[in-house]
């Protein structure tokens, strides 16, 4: 099913439109004399990394990892998700190598020697970026020898994460250093910020500052140096993203990619995807006004529960039988590579950890008031007094919760796994013990609003345990002779997961 969706990933690269040539990726990978120019390779290598962000494994799997949504009942596509069975998330890493990073090396050799840096700065700043996801999702993988075909290296040696972050510092420095006063790239082919190159360097900026705040939990942190950054560097105020308005939902390979998994009589979001109860009370019970733009219904089913003929809200129907909220997600969404609420809330936590109490409070309601707009909410009750999300100054612990819960609501439906590489960094939200199996009734009036649950199914495969990372992917285990042995579950953490909790 999953090789299903690979194709229809690359026929949306491929095909994304009837009227222009500069999406057509069907060529030899290592015969970059035959690409005619970088901007008739940039929207592709620009979709063929965002399309992953909201993709078939990041957009479901990070958004059931995190709890946003369960399988429902009456179906069995994710049933495995949320069991915390072994997931590879292969799609996304093939995409991702062959599609949307090749295409970037491509546009890096051709543009290397140009005096026009444009094309050279933002192909650079998404592979880094991309890069990132990579050893984000899975950690250990092969770096420095990957995508060398070219080369004779067939089997690139697996790098540590520690050593692949490293150098994405170091490239990131040297990518900020270019000058593009004097450099432009195509208005038109440029599918996220339309040609301004000062947007570009601003995400660059931006993505530096997640690739140090990411090391948090590692010994080898320093918020001094952080918030110096934050302090001095010019970064993003406009989400980085292929806007709604690209999309043509009427056309097959045309639309939002979770729109592809819905159109056509596909139905996977209609027919197995349900509002998980971690998700949906917390927003229910506090009011949160972009709920009704994310589900329809007013309750929602627990995580990973599949198999229950209990009555749990003993409303006389069943669980199997209840109607629980099913997903919004219209055809115009915007698909987010980095998001301004994002920015806006590493920047407060930079500055909560410092104990800049002002400051943190300033960009964490900014971070809100972005996610608002995002959902077309000018009501800002929620941050003011007495709000659910109005800020509290407290321990720094405290402050670093408040931000991620906030994150975490924002993330729905736009960033599904940048959410749960967060929750891996910063452990909120927090996870409840609660045994639902036990007494799902009890389990349902007193259920632990603001927490995570284990999995109802999956509750003793990982020791009562969140996932924290996929398998090696089935492309990288089984043709690489230089491969490690496979993980033991989607329990092992990456090398910066290192805060105490599940």
């Amino acid at each position: 099913m999953k090789n299903k969706f690979l194709i229809i990933a690359t026929f949306f690269a491929i095909t994304f439109t009837s009227c222009s040539e500069w999406l057509d990726i069907n060529h030899d990978p290592d015969a970059i004399e035959q690409v005619p120019s970088a901007d008739a390779l940039l929207p592709a290598a620009e979709l063929g990394v965002a399309n992953n962000m909201m993709g078939w494994d990041f957009g479901f799997g990070g958004g059931f990892w995190v709890q946003y949504w369960t399988q429902s009942y009456t179906a069995s596509q994710f049933k495995t998700l949320c069991e915390y069975l072994p997931q590879d998330f292969n799609t996304a890493y093939t995409s991702l190598t062959s599609g949307g990073l090749a295409d970037l090396r491509r546009i890096k050799v051709m543009t290397a020697n140009d005096e026009n840096k444009g094309y050279y700065f933002v192909a650079e700043a998404l592979s880094i970026y991309t890069w990132q996801i990579i050893t984000d999702v899975w950690g250990d993988m092969p770096y420095f020898e990957a995508l060398r075909g070219d080369e004779g290296i067939s089997s690139p040696a697996q790098n540590t994460g520690e050593e692949i972050y490293t150098d994405l510092l170091t490239r990131i420095d040297d990518l900020l250093a270019i000058d593009l006063s004097e450099s432009s790239i195509s208005e038109t082919q440029d599918l996220v910020y339309n040609g301004d190159l000062d947007k570009w360097r601003q995400f660059a900026n931006s993505l530096k500052l997640k690739l140090m705040l990411r090391l948090s939990e590692t010994p080898n942190y320093d918020n001094t140096k952080v918030l110096a950054y934050v302090q001095n560097a010019n970064l993003l105020t406009a989400s980085a993203k292929i806007p709604g308005t690209t999309w043509d939902d009427a056309k097959e390979g045309k639309r939002h990619p979770m729109r592809e998994f819905q159109a056509g009589g596909a139905n996977y979001i209609s027919l197995n995807v349900r509002a998980s109860k971690s998700f949906f009370d917390y927003l229910n019970v506090n009011h949160d006004p972009r709920l009704a733009n994310l589900f329809d219904g007013t309750e929602a089913a627990f995580f990973g529960d599949f198999d229950s003929k209990d009555d749990s809200d003993e409303d006389g129907t069943s669980d199997d039988k209840e109607n629980y909220a099913t997903v919004v997600f219209p055809g115009d969404m915007d698909l987010m590579l980095m998001s301004n609420w994002e920015v806006e809330f590493y920047i407060a936590e930079v500055y909560a950890r410092a104990g800049m109490n002002v400051e943190a409070k300033a960009h964490y309601e900014a971070g809100v008031k972005a996610s608002l707009a995002q959902h077309a909410i000018s009501d800002y009750t929620i941050i003011e007094t007495n709000g659910y999300a109005a800020w509290a100054d407290g321990t720094t612990e405290t402050e670093i919760k408040e931000i991620a819960m906030q994150k975490w609501v924002a993330n729905c439906n736009y960033q599904h796994i940048e959410s749960f590489l967060e929750r891996n960094r910063t452990k909120y939200p927090p996870v409840s013990d609660i045994d639902i199996f036990s007494n799902r009734t009890s389990a349902w009036t007193g259920f632990p609003v603001g927490s995570l649950t284990v999995s109802v199914k999956g509750r003793q495969l990982l020791q009562e345990n969140l996932p924290a990372s996929p398998l090696y992917p089935e492309n990288y285990i089984f043709r690489n002779v230089n491969a490690p042995s496979q993980k033991a579950n989607v329990g092992v953490k990456v090398w910066w997961n290192q805060k105490a909790g599940k």
